[in-house]
């Protein structure tokens, strides 16, 4: 692990894997759609279970996809899906975004979801993405807005989890509110190209209730999280519970809704 990594805060437990299987690139990359044109050659950074990566293959086809992460054993588990898709234009590796460990200019697209909130210096990560970029390819980076984050019923224990997040998150070396950051954090990594959007997920619908409220109640008691936020001294066991119950208590609520704004920003190199 480099000095300018964090410790990742939410880990890789099945909670979390349940979350991010479910990206795609239209509901997790659409702002980056436009530039994925057949024969590109692309990067994807902290690619995890890879679903957004084998979308990204088979839109370039016969281009290829390098997908990468920092953790070996989330690899496996995207080189599967890739093998399940039947495509053969993904490869995988372990690197560090911080220090890639590719040539200069050899992607056309490089691309980052939810990466950046949890390094610890998101602009020299970015610099690395336009050392490894070609010149006339795009750098593309979207993250979540944690602070941003807004629900209804307006539960305070909802409010509590907000804010405990944050906490554990900045203690781990991140920067849960990155959304708002991506256009500053671009420029000083010397981008002067930048389009800057914003997208949202909203979870409202019974069965995306259950799912949304489910993950994070079993994540807040039994991930990576939950131990990093006991072990840190933000929270007791006890304290994570009732968090937890609050989140079923909110999916179970017919009125219940939750939008998860996002930041994206495309880079022009």
């Amino acid at each position: 692990m480099s000095k300018e990594t964090a410790v990742y805060t939410h880990g890789h437990h099945e909670s979390v894997l349940r979350s991010h299987s479910w990206r795609t690139a239209e509901n997790s990359a659409a702002y980056l759609l436009g530039e994925l044109r057949p024969g590109a050659n692309v990067l994807d950074v902290g690619c995890g279970p890879g679903t957004i990566s084998a979308d990204f293959a088979a839109l370039v086809a016969p281009g290829q996809v390098t997908a990468v992460d920092a953790a070996l054993d989330v690899l496996a588990r995207a080189r599967a899906h890739a093998e399940g898709r039947g495509l053969d234009n993904v490869r995988f590796a372990v690197a560090d975004v911080h220090a890639l460990d590719f040539p200069d200019d050899s992607f056309d697209v490089v691309h980052a979801h939810q990466v950046l909130q949890h390094v610890g210096d998101p602009v020299t990560a970015l610099r690395e993405m336009r050392r490894v970029c070609r010149p006339g390819g795009v750098v593309a980076a979207r993250d979540s807005d944690y602070g941003a984050f807004t629900w209804y019923p307006d539960l305070p224990v909802l409010s509590e989890w907000q804010e405990l997040y944050r906490r554990v998150a900045r203690a781990n070396g991140g920067e849960p509110d990155a959304g708002r950051r991506l256009v500053s954090w671009a420029r000083a990594a010397g981008f002067t190209d930048i389009t800057a959007t914003a997208a949202a997920w909203c979870f409202a619908a019974p069965e995306e209730r259950a799912w949304w409220s489910g993950l994070w109640a079993d994540r807040t008691t039994a991930s990576v999280y939950a131990r990093i936020a006991v072990d840190g001294g933000h929270a007791t066991a006890a304290q994570l519970a009732a968090i937890a119950d609050g989140w079923r208590a909110w999916g179970a609520d017919e009125d219940a809704w939750f939008m998860v704004p996002h930041g994206e920003i495309l880079c022009r190199v």
